[in-house]
């Protein structure tokens, strides 16, 4: 289970690796500007993740008309999630908890899947412009993706 909706979105400073190398992201940086949709994933290059990203990314025209800043999360590190997101012409910030202190922090963390340590579960986390969390998803699945159009709901 995630976080609960109407708690306040835990603040991180999470790794994002672009063309000009290494830079922090924090999260209240958007607080007061814009909604906030957080998109937690186990795997870089796997089936399901590369899926569900490119869904995004065909989409993300709707996720600014509607002001929301989105971030894909997972525990890879940023290395490994600049080459993901450059190979699926991602072009939406992927964040890396290789610390697991976000996916901790957002309740989103298995503490063993598939063999591996510290994964992080596939959900999605929306937080208004307070910083509130208004939407919440989590699965034990890790082949299930998250309900889009209820994330776009609560956007509206």
């Amino acid at each position: 289970m995630a976080i609960a909706t109407g708690s306040k979105a835990p603040d991180f400073t999470l790794l994002h690796k672009n063309d000009s190398g290494l830079s922090d992201v924090t999260l209240s940086d958007n607080f007061g500007k814009t909604s906030t949709v957080l998109i937690f994933f186990p795997f870089a290059f796997s089936g399901p993740c590369e899926k569900e990203l490119c869904s995004i990314r065909d989409s993300i025209s709707e996720y600014k008309n509607l002001d929301a800043q989105v971030y894909g999360i997972s525990t890879d590190f940023p290395f490994a999630l600049a080459a993901f997101a450059s190979s699926l012409n991602v072009d939406f910030p992927l964040l890396s908890d290789c610390n697991k202190e976000a996916s901790a922090s957002y309740e989103v963390l298995f503490e063993e899947a598939l063999g591996m340590k510290g994964v992080a579960k596939r959900s999605a986390v929306v937080i208004s412009k307070d910083g509130e969390v208004i939407y919440s998803e989590s699965s034990e699945d890790l082949g299930q993706w998250p309900d889009f159009d209820a994330i776009k709901a609560a956007l509206v």
